[in-house]
């Protein structure tokens, strides 16, 4: 047997996955587990612990233990960029000789995370490169064995911001990179920081915040993001900063980690003064999150048909945190000659463990079987004893519901207005929640969406929520059939059917959309089924089972959010708990 641990840390999103001769067996951001700290970019020692126990197996069995980091790769571009920025260049080697000196003795790690002596320890290190992991979690995991163009595109890693490649078989080329300063994902960042957003991982709150403004500064984001017609694309130095006085991955007092800012004050002379946080939201934010989405995705499809050119096929597969924009995800399959598209269930940092992990198995381990990653429930289950004994000690009415019977009942309870924590199996692996972490609630009733978001989400109110709907129905629904089962597409609601689903539609008619087969997940399908037979439409609002935390993990976490929030209902396995004023209906829907 191989097997072979696949990590990342030291970055946003530090996680641990497990592939057993090739096939990935389980897969868990750090964040999940442990301190409970969003985005976490510490050794994951808790996420090792458990995959290695959902495995099976013992670090002393491991053979390769593959890092999502290569401390190594672009070496000339790093020195380079040192030359041409002498007064920045002390600062540069610093943070860097810092992350290295940080990823040193990672196989000691390993050992001490797991409570056995280094010597016990006999598996080799593979080094991955950074935008390599991110690619290859993607293609390793796609359907598609011919000829596929990969793409990864983010912030930065490895000292560079997109990586372009030719898949086929088990074979990953590398055709190009671009490096640092240039990057999309820098420019997002900066402007989400100008808007106001300057935690990490908030860009996706410009991407729902846009379409409530209008293009006015289209000119300005063209001038601080240049497209190149025989290349890719290049920022505007005077308007950003790459480098602040902060090591990536470091935290702050709160637990969070610390965000330079990214924009310069060439930015503000070109934009205006930035927004602060807590401010209110004018109309000239809400513009400026709309050029930049504008302008993002005009650089999107600049790189997709760019890639096109240099691996001409219908299929690609690619991630990185761009690669969360889900609107520009679904812009792809209309505007560029790609027609098969694939992006894993944890497309950004995240997500590198199991690419990391799946490029040794190919390239290491010597591996040719493939594996199709069809399903994201890859994170902990907890026993049914466990979850029963949880359960029983909420002294709230409950009922215990056979397995057979929870859609039904879970359904006429939705349908009568409750707001629902839904907590079965194992959890998902990547960002989003899809069926086993979930809240859910009725989408054709149009007040969910402002109680949900606030009292239970307590998040800003712009903020869309999800719609999850069974595969075949998907072309009734929206206009684009798009597969999506890891909520990766924002696509438009066909217009007569948006007034019938007014809490998962978005002010400019989208929903980003999660479409979901039988075979992945029976009873969340079951549930959505039965909803549908109730509302006449085969949809459910879903959102993560969290309240301004990392989605929860436990029973004992779900029974805690559901106590402190306005949830209605929680069911959690087979037990349906409900608020006491909410117990007339829990009856009437087991009787």
């Amino acid at each position: 047997m191989s097997a072979i641990l696949g990590i990342n840390f030291n970055h946003a999103d530090a996680s641990a996955a497990l592939v057993l001769d090739g096939r990935l067996v389980a897969a868990i951001a750090e964040e999940r587990l442990g301190d409970r700290v969003k985005h976490d970019p510490r050794f994951p020692a808790a996420a090792v612990r458990r995959v290695l126990e959902i495995g099976g197996i013992k670090a002393s069995e491991l053979d390769l233990v593959a890092h999502a980091r290569d401390t190594k790769a672009n070496r000339l571009a790093k020195l380079g960029y040192v030359l041409r920025n002498p007064r920045r260049g002390s600062r540069i080697v610093r943070h860097y000789l810092a992350r290295s000196k940080g990823e040193a003795g990672v196989l000691s790690k390993v050992a001490e995370a797991c409570g056995i002596g280094a010597d016990q320890l006999k598996a080799r290190l593979v080094p991955v490169e950074h935008h390599l992991s991110h690619v290859a979690s993607s293609y390793y995991c796609s359907p598609f064995d011919g000829l596929t163009a990969g793409l990864s595109y983010d912030g930065s890693g490895d000292f560079a911001s997109l990586m372009a490649c030719r898949c086929e078989g088990t074979r990953i080329e590398v055709l190009d990179r671009v490096v640092l300063p240039d990057s999309l994902g820098f420019f997002y960042t900066a402007v989400c920081q100008f808007i106001g957003f300057d935690e990490f991982g908030e860009e996706y709150k410009v991407m729902g915040l846009a379409p409530y403004g209008e293009d006015k500064h289209a000119a300005a984001m063209r001038q601080m993001l240049r497209l190149h017609e025989r290349g890719w694309f290049s920022l505007d130095g005077r308007c950003f900063s790459m480098h602040g006085d902060v090591t990536s991955g470091s935290l702050d007092e709160r637990g969070r980690i610390r965000m330079p800012r990214m924009y310069a004050d060439a930015a503000v002379a070109l934009l205006g003064e930035p927004r602060r946080r807590g401010d209110e939201m004018t109309q000239r934010a809400k513009d400026l999150a709309r050029s930049c989405q504008v302008r993002f995705e005009e650089a999107a499809m600049h790189c997709m048909r760019r890639l096109h050119s240099l691996v001409p096929t219908h299929r690609v597969a690619y991630a990185g945190g761009c690669a969360l924009n889900g609107v520009a995800n679904a812009r792809l399959l209309r505007d560029t000659p790609f027609r098969e598209v694939y992006l894993q269930a944890a497309a950004a940092d995240d997500g590198t463990c199991v690419g990391a992990a799946m490029w040794a198995w190919h390239n290491v381990a010597g591996g040719t079987e493939r594996f199709h990653m069809h399903h994201a429930y890859w994170g902990p289950e907890h026993p049914a004893e466990e979850v029963r004994r949880v359960a029983q000690s909420c002294p709230m009415p409950q009922r215990h519901v056979p397995r057979s019977r929870l859609p039904q009942v879970t359904a006429r309870l939705l349908r009568d207005g409750l707001v629902i924590g839904w907590y079965q199996g194992r959890s998902e692996w990547g960002p989003r929640a899809l069926g086993n972490r979930s809240i859910l609630a009725d989408p054709t009733q149009p007040q969910m969406k402002d109680l949900i978001n606030a009292k239970i989400k307590r998040r800003e109110m712009f903020r869309p929520f999800a719609p999850t709907v069974i595969r075949k129905a998907v072309g009734t629904y929206f206009e684009q059939d798009v597969f999506s089962p890891f909520m990766m597409h924002v696509v438009k609601i066909r217009p007569e059917f948006r007034e019938k689903l007014p809490s998962v539609t978005h002010v400019d008619g989208t929903g980003r959309l999660q479409s979901i087969e039988r075979t992945t997940n029976e009873l969340y399908h079951d549930l959505i089924e039965a909803l549908g037979r109730l509302s006449g439409i085969p949809i459910v609002l879903n959102t993560s089972f969290n309240e301004n935390e990392p989605i929860v993990d436990t029973p004992e976490q779900a029974l805690a959010c559901f106590t402190r929030t306005g949830l209605d209902a929680l069911v959690l396995g087979e037990h349906v708990i409900v608020k006491p004023e909410q117990q007339a209906r829990l009856e009437a829907a087991v009787a």
